[in-house]
């Protein structure tokens, strides 16, 4: 099965953690949309017979588009995809987006998935990310979905905040579990150069939380949502049985997939296609009636990195008996050389076919993935 990725660019603010800003107005939400549609018929034939399973709209806030351009995307899709064939229709969305009517228009389209940008249920915090919600909007935008049937909620939570204490984020987490939502994502906050919160950090106006209370905090989700029922299946991705998002999963083990939009990026096994960020370079390309991606062909060590980074962020890890058949045996005998001492110190483990790294390991996940990667 494969999946089709749909990148929404649109952003009605400027977050403290993202510089990127763009005044959207209609006339160019209905060019993106046209530009996204035409794409689709220059390029779904690149998944050849790969049938599409999921559907994912997102990648900005896809929650501005009308329903009148929303239902013109799915009618345009409809032409080449059986869509009620797909398990998994998602759309990403703002908590101040969803209003009732908004919400109630939703349920007339294919969608069945809404993933929310909640971020906290502190105000404080929402204030510090710059985010227009508050918490209690939050909670009943939440509650409006599922009162129209809306079954399958994803919301994305954010650790790490400056003055953010662990009994702060414990609250966090108890709010989300309460809510009855299905799945749950939390990322560590990070500093990238830059951005609006890395000046901020240099001119001494925010502190960094220290790795020791990051940590905590990180041990503190895993526990508290295993305890409440929700499996964690990615280092940052946590489910109630069955509501494994499919979408996103199908990043981790490997599956084709198909992006469209600005800075959209497609994979095929063999090859990785990305678009031009640039929205307006992007629709005016698209207008031209010219694809407008940049290919790059994935050689063996390529494909090795690839396979570690994507695997070894499932709690599952990396197949053995799978990838011994894919790579080169003196590739698997570096992964093991290289996997060795992290074994050793108990951050890596090979567990029931599989090499996987160990709840003690997973904070420091990307330190571990990037010692075994292959370098020229």
């Amino acid at each position: 099965m494969a999946g089709l990725y749909l990148h929404i660019p649109f952003c009605r603010t400027r977050c403290i953690y993202c510089d990127f800003h763009s005044g959207t107005d209609m006339s160019l939400q209905k060019r993106y949309i046209n530009a996204l549609c035409t794409e689709a018929d220059m390029r779904i034939s690149e998944l050849k017979s790969e049938p599409i399973h999921t559907i994912y709209i997102g990648g900005g806030t896809p929650s501005q588009l009308s329903g009148e351009l929303l239902s013109t995307l799915f009618t345009h899709l409809a032409r080449h995809i059986d869509i009620s064939r797909c398990n998994e229709v998602t759309l990403e969305c703002n908590p101040d987006d969803l209003s009732d009517e908004y919400i109630t228009m939703l349920r007339t389209l294919p969608i069945n998935r809404i993933s929310m940008g909640i971020q906290s249920f502190d105000d404080n915090d929402l204030r510090f990310l710059c985010r227009r919600h508050t918490a209690q909007a939050a909670r009943n935008a939440i509650a409006r979905c599922q009162a129209v049937g809306f079954d399958n909620i994803s919301i994305d939570l954010i650790y790490g905040l400056p003055a953010q204490t662990l009994d702060k984020w414990q609250q966090n987490i108890d709010i989300a579990t309460s809510l009855g939502i299905q799945h749950i994502s939390a990322y560590a906050l990070i500093y990238e150069e830059g951005t609006a919160l890395m000046r901020l950090k240099e001119r001494g106006l925010v502190e960094e939380c220290s790795d020791e209370l990051s940590l905590a905090m990180y041990d503190m989700l895993i526990d508290r949502l295993a305890a409440t029922g929700y499996r964690q299946y990615e280092i940052s991705n946590f489910a109630l049985p069955h509501f494994t998002a499919q979408h996103n999963s199908s990043y981790w083990n490997d599956t084709p997939y198909l992006g469209l939009g600005a800075a959209a990026h497609s994979y095929d096994r063999n090859t990785r296609r990305y678009n031009p960020a640039d929205t307006e370079a992007y629709i005016s390309t698209i207008e031209q009636g010219q694809c407008c991606y940049n290919e790059e062909v994935l050689s063996e060590r390529d494909r090795y990195n690839d396979m570690l980074l994507t695997r070894l962020r499932t709690r599952e890890g990396i197949n053995e008996e799978q990838e011994k058949h894919k790579f080169a045996p003196s590739m698997m005998a570096y992964l093991y050389r290289m996997a060795a001492p992290h074994i050793a110190c108990g951050n890596m483990e090979q567990y029931n076919g599989h090499l996987r790294i160990t709840r003690q390991g997973l904070f420091i996940s990307d330190s571990i993935i990037s010692d075994l990667f292959m370098i020229e």
